[in-house]
């Protein structure tokens, strides 16, 4: 997992890069998954040919809908804030993730809280205080700023090419963006499970969504990306960033995640989230001579806070369950041995 957030670090350090240099948001997003389409389509073509099961109509939907969810909203909107805020405090809130999906599931009665547990209540203030990091890191974006390590930057990510590539840093409006891709992320991350349960095929339903997100981001390129310009590629950072985004990204991350998921659990992966915010901070402060607010850290810091209690609490939840399984095996046991001292049948099979 500390492999894979240096991968994901990638990611945010690339694109931050690549929209300096001139590429369009949308246009990112859609060959970002034009890529990982053709790419990994013939790995689910032969790995999931047989355990593959029949594609209905009504699965069609929901994967359009968890498509929109997980890939269109949620990277565009990830994108267009990324552009308004630095990396740093992009990878800040990402730390969200557990906490919303917490909160949405709770809203949507599929996750229950014990408020006079301790676990109950952990949960409960660590989302609490993940949302107060939140609001810190969006709204104190004055105070003195730290000094810098470097005199000058080594990747100058504030000289744009062009009159689409402006860098304007509006902290408000960025935070507010990358906030609701992570809103849109966690009912991604509800409703994929839901919907594996009835499509068991992680590495076809993987290419759906990229199918449809490519196409759903195709969709708004008439009103948002109209300059024939803006989807012309050429070897430079700009390329980089969509294939660094299409191939590992959505490509090697997404199955070591499952990979370790289905080894040590959600939990244990989420746990790692809070690694990405030094990784990109370091670089950032190195490569883009990035100066942030201490009203920044501060705001990572409670976000970070908050998580781990969040992740408490859901490890204890895990434990509890397991604790309920072996308690009711004991009991099914016990009330079997029962019934079969209990049965006369037994008895004159014995005698």
């Amino acid at each position: 997992m500390v492999f894979v957030e240096f991968l994901l670090a990638g990611s945010g350090i690339t694109m931050k890069i690549g929209f300096a240099n001139g590429l369009h948001q949308l246009v990112f997003v859609v060959y970002r998954h034009i890529i990982s389409t053709i790419l990994f389509c013939p790995f689910a073509f032969v790995f999931e040919r047989k355990e593959r099961p029949r594609l209905t109509f009504p699965v069609v939907i929901k994967i359009f809908v968890l498509s929109s969810l997980g890939s269109t909203i949620s990277l565009n909107a990830f994108s267009y804030g990324l552009s308004y805020t630095s990396a740093t405090v992009a990878s800040a809130l990402n730390c969200l993730t557990p906490s919303l999906t917490f909160l949405i599931a709770f809203l949507l009665r599929m996750e229950k809280v014990k408020i006079t547990s301790y676990k109950g209540k952990a949960k409960v203030f660590g989302t609490l205080i993940c949302i107060a990091g939140t609001l810190t890191i969006t709204f104190w974006t004055g105070g003195p700023q730290l000094k810098a390590l470097v005199n000058k930057p080594l990747i100058n990510i504030y000289n744009p090419k062009g009159p689409h590539t402006h860098v304007q840093e509006n902290w408000i409006k960025g935070a507010t963006l990358i906030s609701a891709s992570k809103i849109s992320w966690s009912l991604w991350l509800i409703f994929q499970g839901m919907i594996h349960k009835i499509y068991p095929a992680p590495l076809s339903m993987n290419i759906m969504i990229c199918l449809f997100a490519s196409l759903q981001s195709s969709f708004l390129a008439p009103f948002i990306a109209k300059d024939v310009n803006l989807w012309k590629l050429e070897w430079d950072a700009k390329l980089l960033a969509i294939i660094y985004g299409g191939v590992v990204v959505s490509g090697i991350t997404y199955y070591l995640t499952l990979w370790v998921m289905s080894k040590r659990g959600p939990v244990f992966v989420a746990m790692f989230t809070p690694l990405e915010l030094p990784i990109v901070g370091i670089f950032s402060a190195i490569f883009f001579n990035e100066r942030l607010h201490v009203g920044s850290l501060i705001g990572a810091f409670i976000i970070i806070v908050g998580l781990y209690m969040v992740l408490w609490g859901k490890s204890n939840d895990n434990l509890s369950k397991l604790h309920e399984s072996k308690d009711d095996v004991e009991k099914e046991y016990k009330v079997s041995e029962i019934v079969m001292n209990d049965n006369p049948v037994m008895d004159s099979n014995r005698t």
